[in-house]
């Protein structure tokens, strides 16, 4: 068996001969050795050309710019380069559901809830953002396999959050992969087309996927223009330089202070700020730190700041600039706005709580008043795992 897949994804030609016209790799694991033109097993005509009948699957918002993308490319009748587009998503708590099916009912497209995908015929199948494995059987209903559009350089950032770990780890260099979809295990298959973007930086999660959905509807259009010979010219992602972007937990949002630098911190709260505010523990509770900013060399070097010992976690109220001032592994981070009941600015955190709890001991240092690590009950809902930037991220 394992002989049989290995030989499936690769090209023969048909007929024998060394110039006969190559049986599609995304056929041959049904053994039903069609070509475009010719006939499936199942006595369906292979389209060898344009306009395309495609089935979407997605979710978020990166998914939903590349339907946009499809959608515009169907409207236009003098291109014609899609004939039929319709859309499969997964159920949402909220009523109107996620982006994509919000876009698709406004543009009065035919929409499937998973693991309905409907029963009409399609040429290609397109995902993105759509965080749900897909069968064997169900990829090969489509005489051209299905397309993904990853916004990552695979093999870098394999699975459901790479935008968010691009940021999170601090890439410069980052972009979209147009790839063909194998069973069995997440973004793994052939490369058909590559663009590579620089990360703008400081740029948040949120900013950069904006960017690459973008660029990731712009080259699946290209790719499906040409779609037989981008499948004939795929390329097999390398063996080196495989990373992986797994989920993101309500854990990863609780600050290390003795552990994280600054950057680190900064990394995070760009990375994941929009989705689930950063975490810490103070007095025995839990607090949100919803905006955090960078300190500038003009606080560093004030008297009060510079006089105080470097603990991680001790926190000051800096007046002048209305932030609390929380120490870390390698500076300080500013905090403009937090959550502890209610929304509070830092000033009212300090009015609310810090002064009152100087003044119970006039003789307690400001080292002494500390935020520290907030460790998540290991409830089955604390779990859950937060889908991020490809599901929400969202």
């Amino acid at each position: 068996m394992r002989v049989l897949v290995r030989r499936c994804w690769g090209s023969r030609p048909a007929g024998g001969g060394p110039d006969a016209r190559q049986i599609p790799q995304w056929r041959a694991l049904a053994g039903r050795g069609a070509s475009p033109g010719g006939e499936d097993g199942r006595g369906v005509r292979v389209r060898e050309k344009p306009p395309w009948r495609v089935l979407f699957f997605g979710t978020d918002q990166f998914a939903r710019e590349a339907l946009r993308a499809l959608h515009a490319a169907r409207e236009n009748k003098e291109e014609e380069l899609i004939e039929k587009l319709e859309v499969v998503t997964v159920p949402s708590p909220s009523p109107k559901g996620l982006p994509v099916k919000q876009y698709a009912v406004q543009s009065q497209l035919p929409v499937y809830e998973w693991p309905d995908v409907g029963s009409g015929e399609y040429d290609v199948g397109v995902v993105a953002s759509f965080g749900r494995l897909l069968s064997e059987a169900l990829i090969l209903k489509f005489p051209y396999g299905i397309l993904n559009v990853h916004p990552s350089c695979l093999p870098r950032w394999r699975g459901p959050a790479p935008i968010i770990h691009t940021v999170l780890h601090g890439d410069t260099v980052t972009g979209v992969t147009i790839m063909q979809i194998r069973p069995k295990r997440f973004d793994v298959g052939p490369i058909l087309k590559q663009e590579t973007v620089p990360v703008p930086p400081k740029s948040t999660a949120k900013e950069l996927e904006a960017v690459l959905s973008r660029l990731g509807a712009n080259m699946l259009i290209s790719v499906l223009k040409n779609l037989p010979e981008s499948l004939s010219n795929g390329r097999q992602q390398p063996t080196e330089g495989v990373t992986h972007a797994p989920k993101i937990s309500a854990g990863t949002s609780c600050i290390k202070w003795e552990e994280q630098t600054s950057e680190q911190i900064f990394r995070l709260y760009r990375a994941i700020g929009n989705i689930i505010p950063l975490q810490t523990l103070w007095m025995d509770n839990a607090i949100k730190l919803l905006e955090l900013v960078e300190v500038n060399s003009s606080i560093l070097t004030d008297p009060k700041l510079t006089g105080q010992p470097v603990i991680p976690g001790s926190v000051i109220y800096h007046k002048q600039s209305q932030i609390l001032l929380v120490c870390c592994k390698d500076g300080w981070i500013g905090v403009r706005s937090v959550m502890f009941k209610k929304t509070l600015t830092a000033t009212d955190f300090y009015n609310g709580y810090l002064h009152p709890w100087y003044q119970k001991d006039s003789r307690a240092r400001p080292s002494q008043c500390r935020f520290q690590t907030l460790t998540l009950p290991t409830k089955k809902k604390q779990e859950n795992k937060i889908v991020a930037m490809q599901q929400c991220i969202k």
